[in-house]
């Protein structure tokens, strides 16, 4: 018995020493392995050290302390992390290792851009969470161009060969130097960063509870602060492949939108500057973000970038124009909302209820601001068919050394936009106490030939208070009339197929005086008419022929209105002016009888619808025959009688 005991201690002794002898063995591998991932870095002509590496076989747990990496290329980061603990280690081929949990703690980053203008970062992180890690056993080869976009590229490729199913890291804390002198350097402090389902290039979601900053901007004689704070931003279902490609310095063919991000949204974001100036935005949400490989060229933009001093010449600013009007095209949002915004100021406190923007709509609504004259409140304004990249090339086109624009560029802004709408607008009228309403101006145009539109449309309702101190207006004023409300729907479009160009609707209302409403046919109109080349267009405006014209007058109140005005400017009583006035346009009708009877019916018509307040006068023009515009015009021009005579006219009034 005893003899068997002695047998079963000497056997535990050695399967302890056996034990022990193998996780040294294990542990001299895990070094081994580690330090050829660092001679790979010195190979390089970079600098890497470590402190003690540790294995314990039992977790599987690697321990690295005092890692230091400095790598050869300048725009490369160099790197200091105190300790890194990777818990449940496995290498399942000689490619890839797999980790249960990977902590690293003491993380400092630094930073230096030196292509364009030097500017310093450096990053402090105490701690690093990742759980269900995978990565390569060795790391690709960094480029040797020394530019920062194969930088980026190359740290894209590195992130697109890893996996997690979670990242945390607590606190960021961040200082950019701009250099002496120079504005846009600070501190930035992240908390809270989480990460989920990382997967060889693709993010699940993103999120930092917050971000604080505070930023020098500094001018020569002007110091300033900038401080922020944004919270809740998140990132959704982020790609890299697509940018991976516009990096490409070879260029990418690929002319079709990826999407890099379904969602940016963000809680709150509050901007201080200059001593009471703050700004708070409640919420802004970016969906489906998408770029273009073969317009979004991202090396091509720091290229345009002139270095400091260097002053452009107009040609290479409109170069610079084009191409970033390119770069804008290789960017697409799909819909874009910013929340309430406040803006306070020594001035006054101003308000935005939100920005949107769909597909080709930008549009600001629930403005309400201070003017020195009072608050101006508007409820919506809105561009359609915007395109950031078409008024960039627009507004490049118009840069001609020692040249105002010409009629044909200014009209360019046709092609940029396709409208404007503003509504509900309550705005204090000059110095006094009254207001302008603006229930709704819209404005919109298409069917371009060349740069003018040969399609239009404006509408217009608004009240606006009548000003005692315009001697126009002072009929009005006198009338008591504090108040016009004005209701005006102008419409216009040309046919290409048959020719034909028709004003209508055209409806002007004036609420407390009048209604008037016309409409005008042109036939033969030519395509050569819509020229800015006032030469070409009279040249071609002799083809246009002369269509029906149809033109009705509701009175509401303005031919009360010109009675009472003749009757003081002639001293005599109102019925009295009205019968002065009618018995002047029926003198008026006898001279024109004797060329035309139909002029003779309108100018009856005429005179009983000034006879009678409250009635609508209604006149039609027929032509008889062809009537080319321009011969219509020399005849009204010397004598109107025989124009008229150029149409059949009915009239007719009526309550």
């Amino acid at each position: 018995m005893k003899r068997i005991l002695i047998g079963l201690i000497a056997l535990a002794v050695l399967g302890a020493g056996g034990w022990l002898g193998f996780n040294l063995y294990v542990q001299h591998r895990a070094t081994s392995e580690v330090e050829t991932a660092f001679e790979q870095i010195r190979a390089g002509g970079g600098k890497a050290s470590h402190g003690k590496i540790g294995f314990e076989l039992g977790t599987r747990t690697l321990t690295i302390e005092d890692i230091s990496v400095e790598p050869a290329q300048p725009q490369l980061a160099n790197v200091k992390v105190a300790k890194v603990t990777a818990v449940g280690v496995r290498q399942p081929d000689e490619a890839r290792f797999t980790a249960d949990s990977i902590e690293m703690s003491g993380v400092e980053i630094a930073f230096t851009a030196t292509e364009r203008a030097k500017l310093k970062a450096n990053y402090k992180i105490p701690q690093i969470s990742a759980r269900d890690f995978s990565g390569p056993t060795r790391a690709a080869a960094a480029p040797l161009s020394g530019s920062i976009i194969d930088m980026y590229r190359f740290m894209l490729a590195q992130y697109a060969t890893v996996s997690a199913s979670s990242i945390a890291v607590p606190t960021v804390a961040v200082n950019v130097d701009a250099g002496t002198g120079n504005a846009g350097g600070g501190d930035y402090v992240y908390s809270g960063l989480s990460v989920q389902n990382v997967n060889r290039g693709k993010i699940e979601t993103a999120k930092t509870d917050r971000i604080t900053y505070s930023l020098d901007l500094t001018q020569p004689g002007k110091p300033a602060k900038m401080t922020g704070e944004l919270s809740g931003l998140a990132a959704y279902d982020f790609d890299a492949t697509a940018i991976r490609a516009a990096l490409d310095q070879q260029g990418s063919s690929d002319d079709s939108f990826h999407k890099v991000y379904r969602r940016i949204s963000v809680n709150s974001y509050v901007v201080t500057t200059a001593p009471g100036v703050r700004v708070q935005v409640d919420g802004i949400s970016c969906d489906d973000i998408a770029i273009r490989p073969s317009k979004f060229r991202p090396a091509g933009i720091i290229a345009l970038v002139p270095a400091d001093g260097t002053i452009l010449t107009p040609a290479q600013s409109r170069d610079m124009i084009e191409k970033v009007a390119d770069f804008f095209e290789g960017f697409q949002i799909g819909k874009v909302e910013i929340g309430k915004q406040t803006v306070e100021t020594p001035q006054g406190t101003g308000r935005l209820s939100a920005i949107k923007y769909d597909q080709d709509t930008i549009a600001l609504e629930g403005l309400d601001m201070p003017l020195p004259q009072g608050q101006l409140k508007m409820e919506r304004f809105a561009l359609k068919s915007f395109s950031a990249a078409n008024l960039m090339r627009w507004a490049a086109s118009l840069r001609t050394p020692g040249q105002p624009p010409s009629p044909d560029q200014m009209l360019g802004l046709f092609r940029v936009l396709e409208g404007a709408e503003i509504k509900g607008v309550v705005s204090p009228y000059k110095n006094t106490r009254q207001l302008v309403t603006i229930d709704t101006i819209s404005l919109s145009w298409g069917q371009l030939v060349g740069s003018i539109p040969s399609k239009a449309n404006l509408v217009v309702k608004m009240v606006a208070p009548t000003d005692p101190s315009n001697p126009a207006q002072l009929p009005l004023t006198m009338a008591g009339i504090d108040k016009l409300a004005i209701n005006l729907d102008l419409g216009a479009a040309w046919t290409e197929s048959s020719g034909a160009f028709a004003f209508a609707p055209a409806t002007i209302d004036l609420g407390n005086l009048a209604k008037a409403q016309g409409r005008l046919a042109l036939a033969n109109v030519p395509r050569g008419l819509f020229t800015t080349d006032p030469a070409q267009a009279m040249s071609q405006a002799g083809q246009i022929e002369t269509g029906p014209i149809e033109l009705s007058l509701h009175d509401s109140g303005v031919v009360d209105l010109v009675v009472a005005q003749f009757a003081r400017m002639q001293n005599v009583s109102r019925d009295t002016a009205r019968s002065a006035i009618v018995e002047m346009i029926r003198a008026q009708g006898e001279k024109i009888a004797a060329s035309n009877l139909d002029a003779k019916a309108a100018v009856d018509a005429f005179a009983g619808f000034v006879e009678t307040s409250g009635q609508t006068l209604t006149i039609k023009l027929t032509p008889l025959g062809k009537l080319p515009v321009l011969q219509l015009m020399d005849a009204l021009n010397s004598e109107p009688a025989i124009a008229l005579a150029r149409f059949r006219i009915e009239a007719s009034t009526g309550l």
